[in-house]
């Protein structure tokens, strides 16, 4: 009897028909989810939440395409950051709002990848606008898949630009009114008014139809990608349930009923865009530029040459206009042409030109920990007001080089060595005031010796493309070089608070 009934199974299994599986995990999500022990099986998203589909349907579609290793997802701040913890691509997770930004430099720099930004509401339709509208009317060859589910989800359900009017949130408690929150922002008819755009739909997640014609935008959208078509924007109205306290199923009815009339699902562009080729930039990779780079530094080298420091923070302020950012710039080029690690970092008020300007320089034959300065050790002040805001940051023994004569008669430094040297004067005799800050790197350069006068030349004549200019910037760092040496080494009284006369 057991024997018998054995046999009957066997039969029983041999007998069931191979059923192909249809609805599955995608072979392009991670097996498992960086999560909790007891989570890895489980995503991040609420019970009924639409990113879920979403990813669902993007995973599909480039699986489908045979673009998993050709493919890079940028996924900014809120819920669509936690996208690369699924999406087994590469991935970049930026600034809230930068997506597109970001998205546009890697494609420029990757320009056979398909990159895709991945961005709710809050994050492409308020802090993100600038970028998305302009990424778009540059028709940026990237595919934007925009999640809008009329609120703030990731952080407390405040208003989103695409909350629906009379819509209650935390920060619009009795529903958005437009005479005083204005209306909901349409961002795909927005970008439809612009030239550049290929393609632009907009699909909803309420039911099994609406999520196959979601299914068809996506999958279009990064066929138009792998074409090399141009941008492509697929809206994609999606549930929220936990924010607008409803269950899974209220919250795709509610989808139906009150998203779709305000935001009219509809294809609103879908055409080839013919983009004058005259005048193109040019295109590299990321190896030709990491490559030319490489030659460059090889090339500017300076053999043999022997540094006295281990590390040298240069802070150099002045008006903006006096060439205060610039001369800092040409230090740094001027280190990295001697091997040096550097930084260059800026700071300007609101007015670049006549407002305060300071940079900070750091030289070092060590990797730079930061590039911010507090107790620098040489300091350039091209005027008194820079001198007097930043002298008492210089480090006990350290060199302030100040473009003026002398001091002034009611300050001294008595624990650091005071150069003075009139900048703007010499600059004047030269023929051109312009170059004030070049007569500063030569006094700079000789009182210190922290970099040679030959790779300042160098630097000088790879930046200055105006012939005239560039004799000017010469004499400029000559007469500075010279002023210290038959100036100030022979000429000056030494002070109490070092060459200040």
């Amino acid at each position: 009897m057991e024997t018998a009934t054995m046999a009957n199974h066997e039969v029983t299994e041999e007998a069931k028909p191979a059923y192909e599986v249809v609805h599955a995990k995608s072979q392009l999500f991670y097996p498992e989810y960086e999560r909790k022990s007891d989570l890895k099986h489980q995503t991040h998203y609420c019970p009924g939440c639409g990113h879920g589909v979403a990813h669902k349907l993007i995973a599909e579609a480039l699986e489908d395409l045979n673009l998993q290793d050709e493919t890079i997802l940028v996924s900014p701040v809120g819920c669509s950051v936690f996208a690369y913890y699924y999406f087994d691509v590469g991935n970049v997770q930026v600034a809230h709002g930068r997506a597109p930004a970001a998205a546009t430099g890697l494609k420029r720099a990757c320009p056979d990848k398909i990159v895709l930004a991945y961005q709710g509401d809050g994050d492409l339709a308020a802090i993100g606008t600038a970028e998305i509208v302009h990424a778009a009317n540059r028709g940026e060859k990237i595919a934007v898949f925009f999640v809008n589910n009329a609120i703030y989800g990731m952080t407390g359900g405040q208003m989103a630009p695409t909350t629906l009017v009379g819509q209650r949130s935390t920060t619009s408690p009795w529903g958005r009114r437009p005479v005083n929150e204005g209306f909901p922002l349409h961002m795909a008819e927005m970008l439809s008014s612009l030239e550049a755009p290929v393609y632009i739909e907009r699909v909803a997640l309420s039911d099994n139809k609406n999520i196959m014609k979601a299914r068809r935008a996506v999958r279009k959208a990064l066929e138009l990608q792998r074409n090399g078509a141009g941008f492509t924007f697929v809206e994609i109205l999606s549930p929220c349930p936990t924010i607008w306290g409803k269950d899974p199923v209220e919250a795709r009815k509610w989808v139906a009923e009150k998203m779709i009339p305000s935001f009219p699902l509809n294809v609103f562009r879908d055409r080839k865009v013919e983009i004058p080729e005259s005048n193109q930039p040019p295109q590299k990779t990321v190896q030709e530029v990491v490559e030319g780079e490489r030659q460059a530094a090889r090339a500017a080298f300076v053999p043999g040459r022997h540094h006295q420091f281990d590390h040298l923070d240069i802070k150099i302020a002045g008006f903006g206009g006096q060439g205060v950012l610039l001369l800092g710039q040409l230090l740094a080029e001027m280190g990295m042409r001697e091997g040096l690690e550097v930084s260059w970092l800026p700071s300007y008020g609101p007015e670049m030109r006549s407002g305060s300007a300071h940079c900070h320089v750091c030289l070092s034959k060590q990797r730079i920990g930061s590039p911010l300065l507090s107790r620098p050790n040489v300091l350039v002040a091209m005027n008194e007001i820079s001198l007097r805001k930043f002298a008492s940051q210089v480090a006990p023994g350290g060199t302030i080089i100040y473009g003026r004569e002398r001091l002034p008669e009611d300050i001294s430094f008595p624990q650091v060595q005071v150069v003075c040297i009139p900048a703007s004067e010499i600059a004047d005799k030269l023929g051109s005031a312009k170059v004030a800050n070049v007569v500063m790197m030569g006094a700079l350069l000789q009182e210190t010796e922290c970099l040679a006068s030959a790779t300042a030349m160098k630097v000088l004549e790879a930046k200055v493309k105006n012939p005239a200019l560039l004799e000017f910037d010469r004499k400029a760092l000559d007469a500075g070089r010279l002023y210290i040496d038959h100036t100030v080494a022979i000429g000056a009284v030494t002070q109490a608070d070092g060459f200040a006369e």
